[in-house]
C-alpha cells in the first residue's frame, strides 16, 4: 500500500503543507466513535448520497481541504481520521488495513449508515480496499486513488525508505509540515515516535491481496499520477483483476468493463490531494456519469 500523505522522509520539508479546513465549510456534524478499542473522529459535511473519505498515511481529515467543497457540494462527506492519525488517537494495537477495515464497518454501522462509496488516498486507499473486501454489502462504489494491493507495486527504491521509518526520525521531523500538521490536532503529539514505529511496522510487512480483490463486485476507480511512486506495471495488473482493460470495448461499448482507470497528468503521488481535477474525477465516477455497469464485467 502506498502510505506517506508526503513525500519520501529525505524530502519531508518540501510536502505541501496541510492546513485546517476553511471556516465556510465547518462542518455539519462532529464526534467520536469507540470501535474495537480505538476512539475514532470523524466530521461530516454537506448533504446528499454518503461519501466516506479516508486520508493517506501520517495525514488527517485536512489532507482533503483543497476538494473538500467540491465534495460537499452534492455530496454528505464523512470523513475520518484513521487509527493514530489526525484527532483519533493510537491506542494500544498494531496498525493494520484489514482491522481498520472491520473498524470502519462498526464505525458506519453505528453511524446509521447501511451502504456509502467509499474514497481513499494511499493509506487510507488500502483501509478502503480492506473495508470493501470484508464487508462488501457496506460499499456502493469504490474509488482508489494511488492506491496498491500488493506491496511490491512499489519501485523497488521505494520499499527501504519505507521500511526505514521508526520512532528515531520522530527528532528530525519537528520542523517539517508532516509533524507540525500532526501535533495540531492530535490528542497527545507525545505519541507521535510510537505513531512511526506502528507505520514502520505495518509497512515492513509483506502482503498480496489478489485474491480479494478478485472477489469485488461493487464499480471500482483506481486513480494514479502519471508521476506516482506506484509502477505502471502494478496499476495495469490492479485493473486487470477488476476485469478492466482485456479488450476492446466495442464502438457501442457493448463490452465495456466495469471499472476505471484514470491517469491524472503531470502529478506526483504527493500531489494527488492538490490535483484540481481530483474531486470532478472521484464525483464523475460515483455519481455514475461515467456509463459505468452495475456488476463486473467479464
Amino acid at each position: 500500500m502506498a502510505l506517506l500523505a508526503g513525500p519520501p522522509l529525505s524530502a519531508a520539508s518540501a510536502q505541501p503543507t496541510a492546513t485546517s479546513m476553511p471556516a465556510k465549510l465547518a462542518p455539519l456534524k462532529s464526534g467520536r466513535v469507540p470501535v474495537n478499542g480505538i476512539d475514532y473522529y470523524y466530521e461530516i459535511y454537506g448533504k446528499g448520497e454518503p461519501v466516506l473519505l479516508l486520508h493517506g498515511g501520517l495525514g488527517s481529515i485536512d489532507l482533503y481541504e483543497p476538494g473538500m467543497p467540491r465534495l460537499a457540494e452534492g455530496r454528505q462527506v464523512i470523513a475520518i481520521d484513521l487509527q493514530g492519525h489526525g484527532r483519533t488517537p493510537l491506542g494500544n494495537r498494531l496498525i493494520d488495513p484489514a482491522a481498520i477495515g472491520d473498524d470502519l464497518g462498526g464505525l458506519l454501522s453505528k453511524l446509521g449508515y447501511k451502504q456509502v462509496d467509499v474514497v481513499g488516498y494511499s493509506f487510507g486507499g488500502a483501509v478502503a480496499l480492506r473495508l470493501a473486501i470484508q464487508h462488501p454489502a457496506q460499499v456502493r462504489r469504490l474509488a482508489l486513488i494511488s492506491t496498491l494491493f500488493a506491496q511490491d507495486g512499489f519501485y523497488p527504491e521505494m520499499l527501504p525508505q519505507q521500511a526505514a521509518l521508526g520512532a528515531g526520525m520522530a527528532d528530525a521531523m519537528k520542523e517539517t509540515p508532516i509533524y507540525r500538521s500532526y501535533a495540531a490536532v492530535a490528542p497527545d503529539p507525545g505519541q507521535f515516535p510510537k505513531l512511526l514505529d506502528a507505520m514502520g511496522a505495518m509497512m515492513r510487512k509483506p502482503y498480496n491481496w489478489a485474491e480479494g480483490v478478485k472477489t469485488l463486485k461493487m464499480p471500482v476507480m483506481l486513480i494514479y499520477g502519471d508521476s506516482d511512486m506506484i509502477r505502471p506495471e502494478h496499476i495495469v495488473e490492479f485493473y486487470h483483476l477488476l476485469g478492466g482493460g482485456l479488450r476492446d470495448a466495442g464502438w457501442d461499448r457493448k463490452t465495456m468493463a466495469t471499472n476505471r482507470l484514470a491517469i491524472l497528468p503531470d502529478t506526483t503521488h504527493y500531489e494527488m490531494a492538490q490535483n484540481p481535477t481530483l474531486p470532478q474525477t472521484i464525483l464523475t465516477f460515483l455519481n455514475g456519469n461515467a456509463g459505468a455497469k452495475q456488476g463486473k464485467a467479464k
